[in-house]
């Protein structure tokens, strides 16, 4: 499903009339499509930001966040391909690689209780209920990923997640993401939630179903989730999913004014070129 510069435009206030005199560094963050298949096909978990947040208030979103320094911590416990791999694919250093790996299995985790661990290289845990001291302890801060899985004897399977893709805000936006794109199937045994201050509310929809929500104004979508949603509509399945061959480029959208709204232009749009 290709999406039209029209159709990717940002709602009201979203970008400051004025730009920041100097471009913001981005800072580096990791997001995760939770997939599950379901009698209407292919499902992605999706959450409504509180409106009044910093960034992206009441947008439709995946789980993620920013990276935390402490999740480049190498005493966490891994399984599945090593940094390095993760490096190559995503074109950072293996600090970085290992970071960010760290940061979707953490902001999965708080933001939904979807935990992409387990005691053993083959297993993930069940119910994680009993977790959730330990998570409201990262939310806060006052725990760290690798702190949480050794106390806990989990290992981080880092096998049961896909690269996507790899998205930096544009560079008028005072605040910048440079912000990776993950897969990962929902664990069975686990149940997705919105017991988060973040999120307003949460749900499980159809790829097709989110865009047409969109159409609708039913609910409000940044272009990155908008364009990878329409990606995801293409695959029939989990499975098909979880084995697309993927080309991550780092994708930086330029802004257009046009019919007093602004718009996101990918490389490739009219006007691109030109546009800031």
């Amino acid at each position: 499903m290709v999406l039209l510069p029209e159709d990717r435009s940002l709602p009201t206030g979203f970008v400051p009339e004025t730009p920041p005199q100097q471009v913001v560094e981005p800072k580096d963050a990791a997001t995760v499509m939770l997939l599950r298949d379901g009698a209407a096909g292919l499902e992605v978990f999706l959450q409504r930001r509180v409106k009044g947040m910093p960034f992206a208030g009441g947008m439709t979103v995946f789980p993620g966040g920013g990276v935390d320094q402490r999740d480049a911590d190498t005493s966490v416990s891994w399984s599945g391909p090593d940094a390095a791999w993760w490096a190559d694919r995503f074109d950072c250093s293996p600090e970085l690689a290992r970071a960010l790996v760290c940061a979707a299995v953490r902001e999965t985790f708080e933001e939904s209780g979807v935990l992409l661990a387990g005691p053993d290289s083959s297993t993930v845990v069940g119910d994680t209920c009993r977790y959730a001291e330990a998570r409201a302890g990262l939310v806060s801060r006052e725990l760290s990923l690798a702190e949480f899985l050794a106390d806990e004897g989990l290992v981080l399977r880092a096998d049961l997640l896909r690269p996507w893709a790899d998205w930096v805000t544009p560079e008028r936006e005072p605040r910048r993401y440079d912000t990776r794109f993950f897969l990962a199937a929902m664990p069975v045994g686990q149940r997705a939630d919105a017991v988060t201050s973040e999120a307003a509310e949460a749900y499980w929809a159809t790829p097709e179903q989110a865009l047409e929500d969109f159409r609708q104004g039913r609910c409000h979508l940044l272009p990155p989730t908008q364009v990878t949603l329409g990606e995801l509509a293409e695959c029939a399945s989990l499975s098909a999913a979880l084995a697309a061959e993927r080309v991550l480029d780092k994708i930086t959208p330029r802004l257009v004014r046009r019919n007093n709204r602004w718009h996101a232009l990918l490389p490739g749009d009219p006007g691109f070129e030109e546009a800031k």
